[in-house]
């Protein structure tokens, strides 16, 4: 049977349809979830996309991590099920609190759109299933806010954990540590900046972006 998979709409989003196209693509089912839900019905995985959920006011995900979908998503990601955020949703799963740390404005204060190549870091998340320690992955970004920064602490325990799913090997954004990816305590909930949904084919420059989301499929 097809997975189903839910993509978070907030005011404001606008990458829904490119994750849902995605996820199809690669045989699954999308199935789009209202910001006012409080109910994600039977889908086997979350994606929270990108866009700028309710302008980005206050701060990007701030608004946002009050919606109703938001108390589903998180008794979702309690139960084991697989959550993925991309981007201004990565943004939105921190403030949350489902995710550490916290997105900050890029160095050199510049909206960055353009290719990145990600480095593999662990295959033990629901994003990396399909990889290899080490493969490199060409996804692009498209942020603003994308530097992710934490305390020295929790640093170390993400390090020690094995919860950097993936780095930039060549980090645009200032980045801590080159860090693009990671996941929770449970290894179910995955936050990224980059965007595999619009790497899911070799038209758009590369099909890289389906082995990540092809891990989430596998993984619900």
């Amino acid at each position: 049977m097809a997975t189903t998979v839910g993509v978070v709409i907030f005011p404001g989003t606008n990458c829904e349809m490119d994750a849902m196209s995605s996820v199809e693509r690669l045989g699954g089912i999308g199935r789009l979830l209202w910001h006012a839900d409080d109910d994600l019905g039977d889908v086997d995985a979350v994606i929270v996309p990108g866009g700028f959920a309710h302008g980005d006011y206050l701060r990007p995900g701030a608004i946002a991590r009050f919606s109703p979908v938001m108390g589903a998503v998180a008794r979702f990601a309690a139960d084991g099920g697989p959550v993925v955020g991309i981007c201004n949703g990565f943004q939105v799963l921190t403030e949350a609190g489902l995710l550490p740390g916290a997105l900050q404005k890029n160095v050199g204060l510049k909206f960055l759109c353009q290719p990145t190549t990600l480095r593999v870091e662990t295959t033990g998340s629901i994003l990396t299933r399909r990889a290899e320690v080490g493969d490199q992955l060409s996804v692009p970004i498209n942020h603003f806010e994308g530097n992710y920064t934490c305390n020295d602490e929790m640093l170390a325990r993400l390090r020690d954990e094995d919860r950097v799913v993936l780095r930039y090997v060549d980090n645009p954004n200032g980045s801590v540590d080159d860090i693009a990816g990671v996941c929770n305590e449970s290894r179910n909930v995955v936050g990224l900046m980059p965007h595999p949904e619009r790497a899911c084919d070799d038209l758009l420059g590369s099909a890289d972006g389906a082995v990540l989301l092809g891990s989430l499929l596998d993984a619900a």
